[in-house]
């Protein structure tokens, strides 16, 4: 392959109205660079593909295109993108056993391997995937990017072979698409989705109602704030770093119990959280934990919020949601940082 020096703008961002993709829109175009947004979702008729973009719609240089990266014509959208961030998926362990599984498959793979194929025909300098933890599987340790990877669940084996199709393409020798693959350990923050653990807890908290606890809560999950995971996935699309090919881990940099994160929220919001206790989910690793090694020395990334502030504010922004909790749920809750 080919080697370019990496440039930021104009870009592509695909999953541009998700959670994490609607936080790196909104500081791309903050710093002032073209955006152009993808998301199969459209902002005119989705509500939270609407919420989550409100503000970059306001800016001049943003463009949006609903776009199935699976099916549609994508060539015209990356010509010209220096960079394409790639975070369009099918997320969440649970769904991936049931019969969604090929909307998976066909989201997290297929829309993957056109996308790369898309660049090299445009000559797009970088293109950065969004992979996950779920890779690895089962862990002892922190894992690292040279451990072996066992996805317990067909979302993480989508995200593996996603990465996969990544590294096939930037090793070929025709290429002039350099590609860092960075595996997010469980985000979270503002615009979270309803489903994720940290959402789930507080939602329960606002309702008064039960914490579902799956298996003992003894088990354990790096969390990281989407700030922090905007920050390094900016650094990985500039990173001047000669490389073709590169997997980095992004964490929070501790790792917390369930039962642990239940009594945090219980220490912010000031209350007693009682939990129903259900079985175990197919699919759920017994802990997960980053060695962000690579991380500092080929981002310079370093986790910067943490997790007793990040679900501080992850809660005063779901108060403040006009569809979410009443108004004399919220105003009940006390939030110590």
């Amino acid at each position: 392959m080919t080697t370019t020096s990496p440039t930021l703008g104009p870009v592509v961002v695909t999953g541009a109205a998700g959670f994490i993709g609607s936080h790196l829109t909104d500081a791309l175009l903050a710093l002032g660079i073209e955006v152009v947004a993808i998301d199969r979702r459209s902002v005119h008729t989705d509500p939270v593909a609407a919420r989550n973009l409100a503000g970059a719609l306001t800016k001049p240089r943003l463009r949006v295109h609903q776009v199935d990266l699976v099916s549609d014509e994508i060539d015209a959208l990356v010509a010209g993108a220096a960079t394409v961030f790639h975070l369009a998926a099918v997320p969440g362990v649970r769904d991936s056993w049931s019969e969604r599984f090929p909307d998976y498959a066909a989201s997290n793979v297929v829309a993957t391997q056109r996308l790369l194929a898309a660049c090299e025909r445009a000559q797009v300098g970088r293109l950065m995937l969004a992979s996950s933890s779920s890779v690895y599987g089962q862990a002892s340790g922190p894992s690292r990017e040279s451990d072996p990877t066992y996805p317990m669940s067909p979302y993480g084996a989508t995200k593996l072979a996603a990465e996969h199709l990544c590294m096939a393409h930037a090793a070929r020798p025709d290429t002039t698409t350099s590609v860092v693959t960075l595996r997010y350990f469980t985000v979270y923050g503002p615009r979270q989705r309803s489903d994720m653990a940290i959402s789930r807890v507080l939602a329960a908290v606002l309702s008064g109602s039960p914490v579902p606890l799956y298996g003992d809560g003894q088990q354990s999950r790096e969390f990281t704030y989407v700030d922090d995971i905007v920050a390094a996935t900016l650094a990985a699309a500039t990173v001047s770093e000669d490389i073709d090919a590169e997997i980095v881990n992004v964490g929070g940099g501790s790792s917390v119990s369930m039962l642990e994160l239940i009594a945090l929220v219980g220490q912010i919001t000031g209350r007693k959280i009682p939990l129903a206790v259900e079985a175990p989910r197919a699919g759920d690793v017994e802990a997960t934990r980053a060695d962000l090694t690579v991380a500092h020395s080929l981002l310079g990334y370093a986790p910067r919020v943490e997790l007793r502030e990040g679900v501080a504010r992850q809660l005063d922004w779901m108060v403040k949601q006009p569809s979410g909790h009443s108004v004399s749920a919220a105003a009940k809750v006390v939030v110590s940082r």
